[in-house]
């Protein structure tokens, strides 16, 4: 016990109480050094404050996974689900430019109404193979290095999506592309592809169109889990609401 201050254990008051009296006795003592004293004080009392308020780099990195986390979940879960791109007017996937004199023409006999069916088939393809990006994105938070989780939570808030679209595009398209063939022949796409293109072609010298419906929606999807997976990276970073767990509030709040 030191001056009636129980010294057992170190708490936060103790350590900032001793040097606190340690000033005063020097002050009393020498009246000549308080202001160093003070100052030296005022340092010592700062020094601590910042150690309390900063972050290691394993809070860090765990605020920042558990982040992307959430946010890839929230993206998958709401475009992998019926009009997630159809109703979306930010992601919904129109026809291939393509296509467009396609459907002008069948538009003048009555049949455009084929292609307005094909363009909402196509958005429930991609509806469909959106669900397989969720391990490809746990996937790529896993495999993260230190530096990599440094340079998107020192980087702008899109940091994170540019590193996933760097990561993950490849894979992500090879992952996509049997489930959106898969889901265009199951929603009917390409049977409805198939008969507006054969109308298509039966009237008299229109030129020679193709489309390759698969790679396009692969990159439409793609498109659209990038885009929104932006906008929950921005959300988590600026909107204290979107910090749903103790460690994001943690780490965002710095």
């Amino acid at each position: 016990m030191i001056n009636g201050i129980k010294t057992g254990r170190n708490t936060q008051a103790t350590k900032k109480v001793i040097p606190i009296l340690l000033a005063f006795a020097l002050i009393g003592a020498n009246g000549s050094a308080s202001a160093g004293w003070l100052d030296k004080l005022k340092e010592i009392v700062s020094r601590n404050d910042e150690k309390q308020q900063t972050l290691s780099t394993d809070e860090i990195g765990g605020g920042l996974k558990e982040a992307l986390r959430v946010g890839t979940e929230n993206v998958v879960s709401s475009l992998g689900t019926a009009d997630g791109f159809n109703l979306d007017p930010q992601v919904h996937i129109p026809l291939p430019e393509q296509l467009g004199q396609v459907k002008n023409v069948l538009s003048k006999v009555g049949m455009d109404s084929m292609l307005i069916d094909l363009e909402m088939r196509l958005n429930r393809a991609a509806e469909i193979a959106t669900p397989k990006a969720k391990q490809l994105f746990i996937g790529a938070i896993n495999d993260m290095t230190l530096d990599d989780v440094m340079a998107i939570y020192n980087g702008p808030d899109d940091s994170a999506t540019q590193y996933f679209k760097s990561k993950m595009s490849g894979p992500l398209a090879i992952e996509m592309k049997p489930v959106v063939d898969e889901s265009l022949a199951d929603v009917g796409a390409a049977k409805t592809y198939d008969a507006a293109m054969e109308r298509y072609n039966s009237v008299p010298f229109v030129q020679k169109v193709d489309a390759d419906l698969s790679d396009y929606v692969v990159e439409k999807g793609m498109d659209g889990i990038f885009y929104y997976l932006g906008e929950e990276e921005a959300a988590i970073r600026q909107d204290p609401a979107k910090r749903t767990t103790d460690l994001l509030k943690l780490v965002f709040a710095k």
